[in-house]
């Protein structure tokens, strides 16, 4: 049976990297692995074409004893880049051994708050859901937006992503005011209470560091965090051994209470 990210008793914190290689992804890995990391994410927008196949996808799994996520968003380079063949690929991840694969909130149909309404796009997006699910991975449905949003916002966009039958909804949104981060801990406290899937709740922008360390003491279920800093993926997230050392220290949270 391939590792979970769900049925955990703590948090998940999640080695988030890029690479071009299988090479680069295994000691990303295996980087993550020794610094505290409980899972791996992993961007398949810079893998080069000829690495994109189930073999080179199963080595890279296979380089350590965590369950992996695997997204390509929209934008992302080299062949592919259509929302068809970006899904190919990563149900390709999945056939490998992947534990988790991430589905845009707007695939197939890109709409503002990368959440479509659109009922074809939304039903051609269950279907895949349940293909990804035959072949024995979870699905995360994601959102990611260059604004603010308010806790019943958040909380109404991912019941919309429960809906559709993910094992988990995302949402990051942009936090660049005092006012914008306190609103940020009061949706996921909001979220922790009214959900019923597991949730990842994060922020982007000038004030979003505190939400990121506090994030997963308040509800979240899986959060990110880089190996090292490398100058080709920017170096905006923490690293996996600072939000480990703060969570080993923090000794409080209330993911119990609803």
């Amino acid at each position: 049976m391939r590792p979970s990210f769900l049925g955990k008793s703590d948090p998940v914190l999640t080695g988030i990297m890029s690479g071009q290689t299988p090479q680069e992804l295994i000691a990303e890995a295996r980087t993550a692995e020794s610094e505290g990391a409980k899972g791996i994410a992993t961007d398949l927008a810079d893998l080069k074409p000829e690495h994109r196949h189930h073999d080179a996808l199963k080595a890279v799994i296979d380089s350590v004893n965590l369950p992996f996520m695997f997204f390509f968003y929209r934008g992302g380079g080299g062949p592919g880049r259509d929302d068809d063949g970006r899904q190919a690929l990563l149900l390709t991840a999945a056939e490998a051994g992947a534990s988790m694969i991430d589905v845009m909130g707007d695939l197939y149909d890109p709409s503002p708050m990368e959440l479509t309404r659109d009922p074809r796009a939304v039903e051609k997006q269950k279907r895949l859901i349940d293909e990804i699910h035959a072949k024995g991975a979870d699905v995360v449905l994601s959102s990611h937006m260059p604004c603010p949003r308010t806790a019943e916002q958040a909380l109404e966009h991912l019941r919309e992503g429960e809906a559709r039958g993910a094992d988990v909804v995302k949402l990051v949104a942009t936090v660049d005011t005092d006012v914008e981060l306190a609103e940020a801990f009061r949706t996921t406290l909001l979220l922790k209470r009214e959900l019923k899937k597991p949730f990842i709740h994060l922020c982007n922008g000038k004030m979003s560091r505190p939400h990121r360390f506090l994030g997963p003491a308040l509800g979240v279920s899986i959060f990110f965090a880089v190996p090292r800093y490398e100058p080709r993926y920017g170096m905006g997230q923490p690293l996996v051994r600072e939000m480990k050392d703060v969570l080993d220290r923090l000794h409080w949270n209330i993911r119990g209470v609803r």
